[in-house]
């Protein structure tokens, strides 16, 4: 009897791993860029987060941003770099809450090789964009082109989708496309320097609040305020490699703003 409860106690000793073992944390980013350069920007705050918490961090992105929807919608990611549409979403799906986001609001940009944007010269060639949800990219630029401009891009089939934003900046370089949506951040981190070369921003948006950094609420309070802690001394060479001043407290009332523009923004759906 005793060897049987034995054992049963050794079978359950390896299904559950060492006393202590915590799983892996996952922190999720939205995928603007070329995965390599992702990569380079964000695991040094994955590497930071697990120093200052004493928890693993794995940062994790996908292949899309259509892909990145789908899992935040999931709720795979304890915390996540999302933009704010996505936020609103997930807030609503998932419970993340925002807590973070960089100094500065964020504005579409559409950018050319041409040096100026005339609205009453008919686009004859399909815009280049990351993705249907990426908020400043595509969306912004999408509502204020139709709203303050006049021009309908959907529907007049010209529209284009390319992944991310590196690739909406390599393709109105290369002549795909004579206008491509971006965002000012990731334009400035565009470091293609023959390809950016030829291009000019030709047209900006209104401003919105900034990507945040939201946390799932499955994380335990006391763990969340050392999120809170790790942010809040992120060293200034890995905010300057982000492209960021600094970051900012906020909370979900922030993107209220958000919100109210949702319904007049031609989202698609997320799987």
């Amino acid at each position: 009897m005793m060897r049987r409860l034995a054992g049963l106690l050794c079978l359950f000793a390896l299904a559950v791993g060492p006393v202590g073992a915590q799983p892996k944390l996952i922190f999720g980013v939205v995928p603007q860029q070329s995965p390599l350069k992702l990569y380079q920007n964000w695991q040094p705050v994955a590497e930071h987060l697990s120093e200052v918490t004493g928890r693993e961090v794995v940062f994790e992105t996908e292949k899309s941003i259509a892909e990145f929807e789908t899992q935040l919608a999931k709720g795979r990611y304890d915390l996540a770099y999302m933009n704010p549409y996505h936020y609103v979403v997930a807030h609503e799906q998932q419970g993340y809450q925002a807590r973070f986001r960089r100094a500065g609001k964020i504005r579409g940009i559409l950018v050319s090789t041409r040096t100026a944007f005339n609205p009453e010269e008919p686009i004859t060639r399909p815009v280049l964009f990351p993705s249907p949800n990426a908020f400043a990219a595509t969306l912004l630029i999408k509502y204020e082109l139709l709203a303050k401009q006049g021009v309908s891009l959907e529907y007049r089939n010209l529209v284009k989708y390319v992944n991310s934003h590196d690739s909406v900046y390599k393709g109105v370089a290369r002549g795909v496309s004579d206008f491509g949506g971006g965002v000012e951040r990731t334009f400035r981190t565009f470091d293609e320097g023959a390809d950016k070369g030829k291009l000019h921003i030709v047209y900006r948006t209104d401003p919105y609040p900034s990507h945040p950094i939201a946390y799932h609420p499955r994380l335990a309070p006391s763990l969340q305020a050392r999120f809170d802690q790790a942010w809040q001394t992120l060293p200034s060479s890995v905010m300057e490699n982000l492209g960021f001043k600094r970051l900012l407290t906020v909370g979900d009332a922030n993107y209220d703003s958000i919100r109210a523009l949702r319904r007049h923004l031609s989202t698609a759906p997320i799987k």
